[in-house]
């Protein structure tokens, strides 16, 4: 079925239940208080969940399916922190990596459709008063540019020399450090996977708003979504358990980490939510897969998912050609190196798969292919009502 494969390719590219009642995606306003959704973790998913998390070593697996605008099936299973629980939950908090890049990209067509930005703005357009700090090849790269990994730009940044200004300061201080240099290949004549990208594409929202991605995001994408887990960097509190922790394996042992990119790389990777709010975001997408628009234009949805001509990555999202999904297939994956994340939408299908493993690296990313596969082989019958 090679479901796995595209998520392989992320993995080098970003060093990618039953419910009580079904958890509505629609985008009314949200009322004043909201309460929590409940998600149910599914045995029949945990049951699928358990050897993987076995044969890999990994601490959690969470997973999930969507389909006809909801979060129809959940599980997890293993601990939050390896060893010494509590265990993971299908509600907790997840660190979704590069899968991020989808959600800026989301957040900044919003800001397309205001007219705040148009897809050919150009960073010497945006950013005219740092004309004497721009090299010359960049003057012109677009915002689809940066957005479909085609400026030119190298995949990570000096992240560790960005000062102690805010994060929109160290934003700039990145954006001046690397666009003074030549670019690593001629923009727009080769695909190259870069962080630095999404980040100069998030301060290019930054500029034009006055506002730091953070709050667009919040504003833009979170809210609306009522995605009220999500939020940026480490989930949980330092030292303490109510989230889960990352994982790092350290010479032959799987060590707990709480730790996360630098913030100042936010556009690329650094948001986290739980498994059922990821969901209504991955909802979005599926709508617009199908033609449908609802937090923004069918047209846009169109556009962030339409690769350039001749290659298979558009705005956040690779795009590929698989039998089990009766045509194209959406997918991308993410890691901060001790979480690994992978979503696939078959929109042919009406479905979605969403994974996340608390532990990067090799045992993360292959505890969630195998996963993806077991959701995909499994379908249609943890999509039938548990019998009474």
């Amino acid at each position: 079925m090679n479901a796995p494969s595209c998520a392989g390719r992320t993995l080098a590219f970003a060093s990618l239940v039953l419910l009580v009642s079904r958890v509505s995606f629609a985008q009314s306003a949200r009322p004043e208080v909201e309460p929590e959704p409940t998600v149910i973790s599914d045995q029949r998913i945990e049951a699928l969940l358990a050897p993987i998390l076995e044969k890999h070593k990994v601490p959690g697996l969470v997973a999930g399916i969507v389909k006809d605008d909801a979060l129809i099936a959940a599980g997890a299973v293993g601990d939050r922190k390896a060893g010494t629980g509590p265990a993971l939950r299908v509600n907790d908090k997840l660190h979704l990596g590069s899968c991020t890049k989808a959600m800026t990209a989301t957040c900044i067509a919003g800001l397309v459709e205001k007219s705040k930005l148009n897809w050919q703005s150009t960073i010497g357009t945006v950013f005219s008063r740092l004309a004497a700090d721009l090299h010359a090849d960049f003057v012109d790269v677009t915002l689809e540019q940066l957005l479909t990994h085609r400026a030119g730009l190298p995949a990570n940044g000096p992240w560790g020399q960005l000062g102690n200004g805010s994060v929109v300061e160290q934003r700039e201080t990145l954006l001046k450090k690397i666009l003074s240099q030549a670019p690593v290949d001629r923009p727009g004549t080769k695909f190259l996977y870069s962080n630095v990208g999404y980040v100069v594409a998030g301060h290019m929202a930054e500029e034009v708003t006055g506002q730091s991605w953070e709050d667009l995001m919040t504003a833009g994408l979170f809210t609306p979504l009522k995605m009220t887990s999500a939020g940026f960097g480490v989930p949980g509190t330092k030292g303490e358990t109510d989230q889960p922790w990352g994982h790092q394996l350290t010479f032959g042992k799987v060590v707990s980490i709480q730790n996360d990119n630098v913030p100042a790389l936010g556009p690329a990777g650094t948001v986290h939510c739980s498994l059922p709010d990821w969901a209504r975001f991955i909802a979005v997408h599926l709508r617009g897969a199908r033609g449908e628009g609802g937090l923004l234009k069918p047209e846009t949805l169109r556009f962030l998912q339409t690769p350039p001509e001749g290659a298979d990555y558009a705005c956040g999202w690779i795009v590929v050609e698989r039998p089990w999904a009766k045509g194209k297939a959406l997918t991308h994956s993410g890691s901060n190196t001790y979480w690994f994340a992978t979503v696939w939408i078959a929109p042919e299908r009406d479905f979605a798969l969403l994974v996340v493993a608390n532990q990067g690296g090799p045992a993360g990313q292959q505890a969630c292919d195998a996963a993806i596969l077991a959701l995909i082989e499994n379908y249609e019958s943890l999509t039938l009502p548990v019998a009474p």
